[in-house]
């Protein structure tokens, strides 16, 4: 599974993509967080897409997903 980081998500992060197992535990924030804790603090404000589809921060980690994209509130259009 890929995720990708955008704006402020990635520099929080330190990434803009990364691989991980599909096995993971917990909601898709926890997951994050765990992979990336210094980002926890901005995965407070992310929105989450599971494969183009919204995904809320308190769901389960989608085990069939290809791509997790992390977006960070954006300001404009």
């Amino acid at each position: 599974m890929q995720i990708r980081w955008f704006a402020g998500a990635a520099h929080a992060a330190g990434v803009t993509e990364e691989s991980v197992q599909q096995a993971q535990q917990g909601t898709v924030r926890e997951v994050l967080a765990q992979l990336r804790p210094g980002a926890a603090t901005v995965l407070e404000r992310c929105s989450f897409l599971a494969d183009g589809a919204a995904l809320p921060g308190d769901a389960a980690w989608p085990q069939q997903a290809e791509v997790v994209d992390v977006l960070p509130p954006f300001t404009g259009g």
